[in-house]
């Protein structure tokens, strides 16, 4: 809870407790929660005595579990299939539990998803924690003391975590490859400035399973996985791994070897140390330096490690959670247990273990259906296309010469002269303006600013030709056409010059 969701929560219809000093470390303050018309309670006795509700972060210690009376309910991360006993002491109690890390992931559940949230801090923290122990730049440079290389980045997995890896990584400016076993994550990848790391291997397997996590391996797609990181481990100087499988423990992908083959002073960050770790010399909850000067990064606390942003959100996905639980905003929880969100995430209800959750009515977030590998073509059938298409575009462009000819010819015929020099003077504008405009390099403009400039470089040079027409009305529409046409070109080139220098390195 934080002093802003508090407010929220209270327009549902429930009064607020907190434990005093609870948002401290958060930097939230027990005034700021008075502030908000949060009642601070001494301690968290009187605060599991006192509410109906009580939400945590992490699952219950014992202790605490066995507070739970009838009627209360525990909103948290559960872990249920790794805590039975938990479930077990609230099933005799008669209290609910909802495990915030149940939440499906179907759209309508992405509000509450606290595993994303969580997920999506701890992939921003790693890149920085992997800064905070590396010696270089991300960025390359070049200075008047030399030349920097770029930080090469390798990301495992692309789930929320990896995928806020590879921005963040990408943002600082550092060379970012990614891989994971699901293919149809390349767009994402790449869309985001990294490369994806492919591999030559025919696998028959669904990579994802149920709601775009991913699956399993088979034994052949694994060790070809491990030659590729293999190659990959002398020139890589930072990895990120967060590669999860749903109920299992973290795939080992990064093995000694792999570290012994890494420069000195590279880093490795294993998001997934809590569940032992894809790095096989992972210490969880440790920082460690092999012999080789690799440092290797095993922390399992890292949204902790931004706590005000961490409690933000979390604090968020708990107050969406409460208003589903509280449709009629009158601070009366109305567990249905035909909704999807709620039934998934329910452990414990009515005196009933629910876990495992059914699958939903509604289907999760699907992965997109596998495309089939195109055949690599040769180097003669190649040729034979490149050859074909290079017929096919003279022939239309010789078609296109013959129609227009055409179309001039009659137009000759039938039109007088002064519609004649008017309309040559169009022509001869469109094709001088074009070819002016155009060949401008892009890298000094958009390819949207060098069409639009070349629309105005056709309007000016037509009416440049006309301004030395007699007629008065001609020159001032003329000269009108060439003060916007201008403004519009001068325009395209600062737009342009803006947005390129948002993207320059410093």
């Amino acid at each position: 809870m934080t002093p802003t969701s508090a407010k929220d929560l209270q327009k549902l219809g429930h009064d607020c407790l907190i434990e005093a000093g609870a948002g401290l470390a958060a930097g939230f303050t027990d005034a700021a929660y008075e502030a908000a018309g949060v009642t601070v309670v001494p301690d968290a006795d009187t605060l599991w005595r006192e509410a109906q509700i009580v939400t945590k972060v992490r699952p219950p210690l014992p202790e605490e579990s066995a507070r739970l009376r009838d009627g209360q309910t525990l909103i948290s991360m559960v872990y249920p299939g790794q805590n039975a006993e938990l479930l077990d002491t609230a099933k005799q109690a008669g209290a609910t539990v909802v495990a915030m890390d149940m939440v499906p992931r179907i759209s309508r559940a992405q509000k509450m998803d606290a595993l994303s949230s969580m997920a999506n801090i701890a992939g921003y923290r790693a890149v920085i924690e992997a800064g905070s122990n590396f010696g270089r730049f991300f960025t390359g440079q070049v200075t008047a003391a030399g030349k920097v290389p770029p930080a090469r980045v390798l990301v495992i997995g692309a789930g929320v975590a990896g995928l806020a890896a590879i921005g963040t990584a990408t943002s600082l400016g550092a060379v970012t490859l990614a891989f994971d076993v699901r293919p149809e994550v390349a767009e994402q990848i790449e869309s985001m400035g990294a490369e994806f790391v492919f591999l030559d291997f025919e696998d028959s397997q669904d990579s994802s399973a149920t709601g775009g996590y991913a699956a399993p391996s088979s034994p052949e797609f694994r060790e070809k996985q491990l030659a590729k990181f293999r190659e990959l481990a002398p020139d890589i100087d930072i990895v990120i791994s967060t590669a999860l499988i749903p109920g299992r423990d973290a795939p080992v992908l990064w093995t000694a070897d792999m570290v012994e083959a890494m420069k000195p002073g590279s880093v490795i960050v294993d998001l997934a140390a809590e569940r032992g770790g894809n790095c096989e010399l992972t210490v969880p909850e440790e920082k460690i330096v092999t012999d080789n000067g690799v440092t290797i990064v095993g922390y399992t606390d890292f949204p902790s490690r931004m706590a005000t942003q961490s409690s933000t959100l979390y604090a968020t996905n708990i107050r969406h959670m409460l208003a589903d639980l509280t449709p009629a905003k009158d601070g009366v929880i109305d567990h249905d247990m035909e909704d999807d969100v709620i039934r998934g995430a329910t452990a414990t209800h009515g005196g009933e273990i629910t876990f495992p959750p059914p699958k939903p009515k509604t289907a999760a977030i699907a992965a997109a259906p596998k495309k089939e590998k195109a055949r690599e073509l040769t180097v003669e059938e190649k040729r034979g296309q490149e050859i074909a298409a290079f017929k096919k575009q003279t022939k239309d462009q010789v078609g296109l010469l013959a129609a227009g000819a055409l179309v001039m010819l009659l137009i000759g015929a039938v039109a007088p002269a002064s519609f004649m020099s008017h309309f040559i003077v169009f022509a001869l504008a469109c094709f001088v303006g074009f070819q002016v405009i155009w060949g401008v390099s892009h890298s000094l403009h958009t390819p949207l600013m060098a069409v639009t400039n070349a629309i105005s470089g056709i309007v000016i040079l037509g009416a440049l030709l006309q301004i030395g027409s007699g007629n008065w009305l001609v020159v001032f529409l003329s000269f009108i056409a060439v003060l916007i046409a201008s403004i519009n070109v001068v325009g395209g080139f600062l737009v342009t010059r803006r947005m390129l220098a948002m993207f320059r390195k410093s």
